[in-house]
């Protein structure tokens, strides 16, 4: 497990590199942030010498290296536009957006476990018919449309949650509610598939003729193999809604990750937009060694393997 565990670090690593590069070319590519502070009175001296304040004066590969250089010091530049280490920039929304992530997250995983459970050992039944409509009606209709949705029933005619912002508990109901709606249908159908092909085994039917329990069945034997796929998608799900949650996070005007994001790139403040797009990724690489050093505590033969 300890050889494991230090190739996927020098993996993570390997990739980390690689993506910085990406990240670095592409917002450089996006456009000349110079442009936005250009005015009718401005002079090719000022526009110079705002290049050189931003460093982009120099030749790529040598603001690759200090941009290289900061990071190793945990320094991820200052934003162009407010004239603030992005560091602290994120670090002011990330609790909102964890907050935000985590209560969908929870909601939603356990919403699909519980129902993907009770449909596959109900196949076929009312029950099962109406958890797949549900899956069905959550991928067919668009996130967006749902939050506005939500807001003009619950906020706007029925008045019982706050339509934006954060505060207390009402404040997160109408945005889990609706990032959780989202999340749910493509966990449920997996958990429901993983479930069956189980529940179709060998081993459960011996189990069942051993005169076990049905809920030892269904709880200990089954879901326990039935876990190896749902662990993969929900870890990737956790990591992907630290900015997954856009829209969400623009149609309630909450303040977190995925709106400094989108704030970032309409002004091209690519100091930012990189240290949120390396935070992701950051956040990705941990999540995939967790989800792969649980594998070896859910299936003990890949654990007796090595890896």
């Amino acid at each position: 497990m300890t050889r494991f565990i230090i190739v996927r670090l020098l993996q993570a690593f390997v990739a980390l590199i690689g993506i910085s590069i990406l990240i670095f070319l592409l917002v450089r590519a996006s456009g000349d942030p110079t442009l936005l502070f250009r005015t009718p009175l401005s002079t090719e001296e000022d526009i110079a010498r705002i290049r050189a304040d931003l460093g982009l004066d120099k030749p790529m590969p040598e603001q690759y290296w200090i941009f290289i250089k900061d990071l190793a010091h945990g320094d991820l530049g200052d934003s162009i536009v407010k004239r603030r280490p992005v560091t602290d920039m994120i670090l002011e929304r990330l609790p909102n957006t964890l907050s935000l992530a985590l209560s969908s997250f929870l909601v939603s995983m356990l919403l699909a476990f519980f129902l993907g459970i009770l449909a596959a050992t109900r196949r076929d039944g009312w029950l099962d018919n109406g958890v797949k409509f549900l899956a069905i009606l959550g991928q067919a209709l668009p996130g967006f449309w749902v939050a506005i949705m939500a807001i003009l029933v619950f906020s706007v005619y029925w008045q019982i949650f706050p339509a934006s912002g954060t505060g207390g508990f009402t404040h997160f109901v109408l945005p889990v509610a609706t990032m959780a709606f989202f999340l749910m249908p493509g966990m449920l159908r997996l958990v429901r598939s993983s479930m069956l092909d189980v529940l179709d085994s060998e081993y459960i039917k011996m189990a069942r003729i051993k005169g076990l329990p049905e809920r030892v069945v269904i709880w200990k034997h089954a879901l326990r193999n039935a876990l190896i796929a749902p662990l993969t998608t929900a870890g990737m799900i956790f990591a992907m809604l630290i900015t997954g949650a856009v829209i969400t996070e623009n149609v309630f005007a909450w303040p977190g990750i995925g709106r400094l994001s989108i704030e970032a790139l309409v002004s091209r403040d690519f100091p930012v937009v990189q240290g949120v797009t390396l935070m992701v990724a950051v956040a990705v690489l941990l999540i995939n060694l967790l989800v792969d050093i649980l594998y070896a505590y859910v299936d003990p033969q890949i654990r007796y393997q090595q890896m």
